[in-house]
């Protein structure tokens, strides 16, 4: 893939839901590792953010492109709250550090002005380092980092959130 050429950050489509859903089993896959979810008996993941991103109107989905491949998405939640969520991220293996993420998540959030917040896992140590670049670009040094229990799951570790406004 030539790295010269330009990524393209686009709201994705009805049409684009099959190329997202698989890319949702490698980002399942890949966060199994630090969250310990195993796939269902038909061996794929839940993938409820899947549908509310393609179904409800406070959800946008993205699709991350490079000549016309499939490099990730981005699910927007909370379009009409204070605070947007980016809620689900994703960039494929063979495209990460080599900016591509950096320039999805500053055209994703340049498309909804406003207050953000992101959540990760503290065991996910690429995602840390990612998130904390990525709100540092976006907001200079006017960024939060904060540790919150997932909601209705006190058997979980909380997540951290970084919050930002872009």
């Amino acid at each position: 893939m030539p790295s010269g050429a330009p990524v393209h950050v686009r709201l994705a489509t009805a049409a684009d839901r099959p190329t997202v859903e698989n890319l949702w089993l490698m980002f399942r896959h890949d966060l199994s590792e630090f969250v310990g979810v195993v796939p269902n008996p038909d061996g794929a993941f839940r993938s409820e953010r899947v549908h509310a991103a393609f179904t409800d109107p406070d959800w946008a989905p993205y699709l991350i492109e490079r000549e016309r491949a499939p490099l990730g998405f981005a699910f927007v939640r909370a379009l009409n709250a204070p605070t947007r969520v980016l809620n689900s991220f994703f960039v494929v293996r063979a495209a990460r550090r080599s900016g591509i993420g950096l320039r999805a998540v500053l055209d994703v959030v340049s498309r909804h002005p406003g207050a953000w917040d992101v959540a990760f896992q503290d065991v996910n140590l690429p995602a840390v380092a990612f998130w904390r670049r990525a709100a540092a670009t976006v907001a200079g040094p006017a960024w939060t980092e904060e540790r919150r229990p997932v909601p209705g799951r006190p058997d979980l570790p909380p997540d951290t959130w970084i919050s930002f406004t872009a």
